[in-house]
């Protein structure tokens, strides 16, 4: 088991650069989850519903926004996760995933971290969440 990273309220976490995003993730990442509304592979349903091509899904930008965090601190110490979804990713979109440390509850030699995330393409946020992780506090070394 990983040690939990120590950080302080204003930190940023290491940006992430994930893509471009292609139909093959899409229908992957349907199959894997079991969603195969037509919205995600059918070009023609997604034309009639809006949009120029296939959609991800939400939740495979939620994943990826969650695998990046935890390959930074480890899935162990992920005490919460929320997500909000803000649009469409398209076949072709470049994600680039960000998050800073909001606030830091004390609470002896671990304490808790709020993160706030975020997955955008062309600076424009896709995906925004809230995260709360188990970090070091005091004097337990570096990040």
């Amino acid at each position: 088991m990983r040690k939990p990273v120590k950080v302080e309220v204003g930190d940023r976490l290491p940006v992430r650069e994930i893509g471009p995003v292609t139909q093959t993730d899409i229908v992957r990442f349907a199959g894997a989850g079991g969603d195969f509304n037509p919205l995600h592979h059918d070009p023609e349903f997604a034309r009639k519903a809006g949009f120029a091509t296939p959609i991800a899904m939400g939740q495979m930008q939620a994943g990826i926004l969650a695998g990046w965090l935890t390959d930074w601190c480890g899935v162990e110490h992920l005490r919460e996760y929320e997500v909000r979804f803000l649009a469409a990713v398209l076949p072709g979109d470049v994600l680039e995933l960000s998050g800073e440390v909001v606030a830091i509850t004390e609470a002896g030699l671990y304490s808790a971290a709020q993160l706030a995330l975020e997955a955008t393409r062309d600076s424009a946020p896709v995906v925004s969440a809230t995260a709360t992780i188990v970090v070091r506090s005091g004097r337990g070394g570096s990040a």
